[in-house]
């Protein structure tokens, strides 16, 4: 019965196995006189002399088993670095990934963070444009709305007074463009906006004005300084909300302040 072990992945035959091919392999040249080639002279010229013929059988021998040692290390050198190659470049390849995938990602929360950015400052803007204010910082109504007086041509007041000393800051309640500055009469130095919502806004008595028609107007800016110009007993701010830029188009000015958020 024949004995068979299994090899591993660079696993060679034994040296005497080796050995014992290589003699087998020696002797198939020497009976077809090949072996002339390897052997020693004595044995090319047909000597019978046995310790000859045995150096020269067994220089063979050793001279096969070192050329396959070193054929066999270059082989497991070649196969090492082969693998070590493939090894490097598979990590590489995954480090390479690893990186593309953790650009993405950045990229990708840099959008994000950018496009909340935007939405916050749009939603600001948007509030901004829609708050309003009080004309004047820190007054009270001093004059209230539709009061009877035969100081008005319409018998009632058809705004509010605000009270303020001459020179005050007058502020537009809210975003909208500027329709008339200038001399109104009865009102004096005035100023009215349309607001963005489409209803006007009046003020009067002013001392001095600070924007023009057609200009753009936000909440809270300074439009002019109040004062005593026109018919007035005294200086204050005359305040009007209207539906049109019209006399007598005038709705309730406290009424309208307070829709919009104003505490008055």
């Amino acid at each position: 019965m024949a004995f068979t072990r299994a090899t591993g992945k660079h696993r060679r035959p034994s040296r005497s196995a080796r050995t014992t091919r290589n003699i087998a392999g020696i002797a198939t040249l020497a009976a077809s006189g090949v072996m002339a080639s390897v052997a020693s002279p004595a044995m090319a010229a047909g000597t019978d002399d046995a310790s000859l013929h045995d150096t020269g059988l067994r220089q063979a021998v050793a001279i096969g088993d070192e050329l396959a040692d070193n054929l066999t290390a270059q082989a497991d050198a070649q196969q090492e670095a082969a693998e070590a190659a493939a090894a490097q470049a598979k990590a590489e390849q995954q480090a390479l990934k690893r990186a593309e995938e953790a650009k993405r990602k950045a990229e990708e929360k840099a959008k994000k963070d950018r496009e909340a950015k935007e939405r916050a400052a749009r939603e600001e803007e948007r509030k901004r444009l829609n708050a309003f204010v009080a004309p004047i910082d820190g007054s009270y109504v001093s004059t209230q709305y539709k009061a009877s007086s035969g100081l008005w041509s319409s018998g009632s007041h058809t705004g509010v007074d605000f009270h303020a000393g001459s020179g005050t800051t007058v502020h537009a309640v809210g975003a909208g463009t500027v329709v008339e500055a200038g001399w109104g009469g009865a009102y004096g130095n005035n100023v009215v906006i349309k607001m963005n919502d489409g209803t006007y806004t009046q003020y009067g008595h002013l001392s001095s004005i600070s924007v023009q028609v057609g200009q753009t107007v936000m909440p809270g800016q300074q439009i002019a300084l109040s004062g005593d110009t026109g018919n007035t007993t005294g200086p204050h701010l005359h305040f009007e909300a209207r539906t049109s830029p019209d006399y007598g188009s005038d709705i309730d000015p406290v009424a309208y302040l307070r829709s919009h958020g104003v505490n008055v």
